[in-house]
């Protein structure tokens, strides 16, 4: 998988100049600059067409929402270009760019979940910002594995806990704390990532060896995969019961990916797909909603102005689309229900038609594209299983749900990342998208693409010990000897 050329495609020479100047950084930092400028005024003009579609008169704030969008965008720019100026030019600009075409159609589907949605914008791009600044080295995130099992373990129950979990079409998912309502299944999926990759980075040799014969099979020692069994199992079954099939879907995938990526055993996969073949054969025979699921997704015209009402109306849309579109503010998408959540794809296809939809599709392909080459670049293992577990997040879920709405898959109701209406995935996704940045601008440190300056941590704790180290040489407590060492 392969991004822009201006990107990465830097001229051999220059990758052994570690000096201050860091071409390569200097050229994929400028790249992502122009590519932020660009998706800035892609989503300006996308806002502008939608309100001539809808209303025939251009938006009378266009100019104020262009410069907060491009002040927000250079704002997250700045921050990767400060504290992780080797990272991969386009990670960021894409992740811009699926965002600022969801915001337009949350702006053409509903004016108040469009504001809304702003505010969350703003939210996530401060969050984007501060994890950068808070994790400057993935080993700080590999050294706290059991507090993000932890936490994990506690955001997948909390929705399970009366008075606070909330139940929505069905499932349980919500948590609502006074005024506050989230989804802490958005985040908890990250927190098992890190765990993932951090225990199987810690232990995979030893798994990998299978020394545990059971009869003609040879499987690793129980103690050593017992850990992210329990993790996993614990997910699955949390999910089950909060009937939240697509996230258990999504946690079963990432941890089939991230056993066979740790132990390069094809053998992960065979025995993933069977056992995933199982469970969903056990949950349409006993869950009467997985059944109503599958039925929808053969044939959804058994039940057209009920249960399969929502996937018939977004097919006539994606229909209507056709090639081209119907252009923005031109189309129905209102006609489906939910459209800002499950089926903003589809809205997306009407009228944007398919060369949009596909450049949706094409945009997050690049994506995982950057966060798997990210993976083979950097060579660390917490690092290369972080940033897979955190690339197979995005991609796996940004099948599950177009492949629901495009009847390749049954529909599960999980969010379609940067696009979706939702704060709660949204705030997590960039927070997933911060991680990758980081990973990638520590490989690029340690192939000598740029120096691996100090951290502002590193400076700070640099600087108290040596103002320890001088305050004891003055009490007489340190040999002067040490006066030039300080110095």
């Amino acid at each position: 998988m392969s991004t822009p050329v201006a990107t990465n495609d830097v001229d051999p020479a220059l990758a052994n100049q570690t000096g201050p100047r860091s071409p390569i950084a200097r050229r994929r930092r400028n790249t992502e600059l122009t590519l932020i400028i660009m998706v800035g005024l892609i989503t300006g003009a996308a806002y502008t067409v939608a309100a001539l579609g809808t209303n025939a008169e251009i938006p009378p704030g266009i100019g104020i929402f262009v410069g907060i969008l491009l002040a927000l965008l250079l704002c997250a720019h700045i921050a990767v270009r400060l504290v992780a100026r080797g990272a991969d030019g386009t990670i960021l600009p894409l992740a811009a760019l699926l965002h600022g075409i969801g915001f337009v159609m949350i702006t053409r589907l509903d004016d108040r979940l469009a504001s809304l949605q702003a505010t969350w914008s703003l939210i996530g791009i401060a969050v984007f910002i501060g994890t950068l600044l808070l994790v400057q080295r993935t080993s700080d995130l590999a050294n706290r594995k059991w507090l993000f099992f932890v936490g994990g373990a506690f955001l997948l129950l909390l929705p399970m806990v009366p008075g606070v979990g909330q139940t929505f079409n069905g499932a349980r998912i919500w948590v609502s704390i006074g005024s506050i309502n989230f989804q802490p299944g958005e985040f908890a999926k990250i927190a098992l990532a890190i765990f993932f990759a951090a225990y199987l980075a810690e232990r995979r040799e030893l798994i990998a060896a299978m020394t545990w014969k059971v009869g003609p099979f040879h499987l690793p020692e129980p103690r050593y995969i017992l850990p992210i069994i329990v993790a996993w199992g614990f997910a699955v079954i949390v999910m089950v019961g909060e009937r939240d099939l697509g996230s258990s879907l999504l946690f079963f995938t990432l941890f089939v990916v991230m056993m066979w990526v740790a132990t390069e055993n094809a053998g992960y996969l065979v025995v993933g797909a069977v056992l995933f073949g199982g469970a969903a054969y056990y949950s349409w025979s006993n869950f009467t909603h997985v059944q109503t699921r599958v039925t929808n997704w053969i044939n959804p015209w058994d039940d057209p102005l009920d249960k399969g009402y929502q996937i018939i109306q977004s097919l006539y849309g994606l229909a209507d689309g056709g090639l081209l579109g119907t252009g923005l503010g031109r189309g129905n998408p209102n006609q489906v229900p939910e459209a800002q959540n499950d089926f903003i794809f589809a809205s997306i296809g009407e009228e944007f038609g398919l060369i949009g939809a596909t450049a949706v599709l094409m945009s997050f392909v690049l994506i995982v594209g950057a966060g798997l080459r990210t993976a083979v670049r950097t060579d660390r293992t917490f690092e290369k299983l972080l940033a897979t577990g955190l690339t197979a997040i995005l991609g796996i879920q940004a099948f599950i749900i177009i492949g629901g709405v495009l009847k390749v898959i049954p529909l599960t109701g999980i969010t379609l990342p940067f696009v979706s209406y939702g704060g709660s995935s949204l705030i997590a996704n960039y927070i997933l998208l911060a991680l990758l940045i980081r990973v990638s601008d520590s490989a690029a440190r340690r192939l000598n693409e740029l120096p691996d300056d100090p951290t502002t941590s590193e400076r700070w704790q640099a600087w108290r010990l040596s103002r320890r180290i001088r305050k004891a040489i003055k009490r007489g407590e340190v040999p002067s000897d040490f006066v030039e060492v300080v110095a």
